[in-house]
């Protein structure tokens, strides 16, 4: 029985580790195809303006948060 519960306690904190790598990762993603966008449309929009700068940075700072809690402050290539 008790086997069973630790079988089961490392699926779930698997599970939980895959999904939040998952959202990160989606994250990421995210920025690399929005920011692009976003550049593109203030370059055609109002070149005299940078207003692009603003999303970039703050959503820059959300993903290295976010990095620090996926990869609990160990950012860089590791064993994933």
């Amino acid at each position: 029985m008790k086997t069973y519960y630790t079988e089961e306690n490392k699926y779930i904190k698997a599970k939980k580790r895959v999904d939040n790598l998952k959202g990160f990762y989606s994250n990421l993603l995210s920025y690399c195809l929005v920011i692009p966008f976003l550049i593109f449309i203030n370059l055609m929009t109002s070149p005299n303006h940078m207003w692009f700068w603003w999303p970039m940075f703050g959503w820059g700072i959300g993903i290295i948060f976010h990095a620090f809690g996926v990869f609990n402050h160990k950012i860089g290539l590791g064993k994933e």
